[in-house]
């Protein structure tokens, strides 16, 4: 893909998945990011949504809620995915779901929300990124099934 120009150009997004006002990484003691890089997301341009689940049954329910709720286009689920990561000291590993969800900018947040109120992990991977090309007509497919008005 990279000779075709496709790859996106990395961006951080981050929200929090309580209504304490304390986030998840302030709650495990990692440091902190805000919830937006500068700038702003456009409104009208595709993110992908990068996050894990730990069974396909949690996967399949964030995946129907999100394209169901018009806060998403699609979907996709990989399973079979390992991960290796430290958390709590300690260094783990564990067979997930990854799931790729298509949005545009202005869903994002609202996406990255209702992914964090149905996720089973204190910390769900919620990482958004900004694609910088793609088919014409699949980018307005997924604009055209996450606006306001599908």
């Amino acid at each position: 893909m990279a000779g075709l120009g496709l790859l996106p150009t990395a961006r951080l997004f981050v929200a929090s998945c309580r209504g304490d006002g304390i986030t998840p990484a302030r709650a495990h003691g990692v440091r902190e990011r805000p919830i937006y890089t500068h700038p702003m997301p456009d409104a009208d341009t595709v993110h992908l949504l990068l996050s894990t689940c730990p069974d396909a049954e949690s996967a399949e329910a964030i995946a129907r809620a999100l394209v169901g709720e018009g806060l998403a286009a699609c979907v996709t689920r990989w399973p079979g995915a390992h991960s290796l990561y430290r958390w709590n000291g300690a260094v783990e590993s564990a067979e997930e779901v990854q799931l790729l969800i298509k949005t545009r900018g202005d869903r994002l947040e609202a996406a990255i929300a209702r992914l964090c109120a149905l996720h089973p992990y204190d910390l769900p991977e919620a990482v958004a990124i900004a694609a910088s090309a793609g088919l014409p007509a699949y980018l307005d497919w997924v604009r055209a099934q996450t606006s306001e008005d599908s």
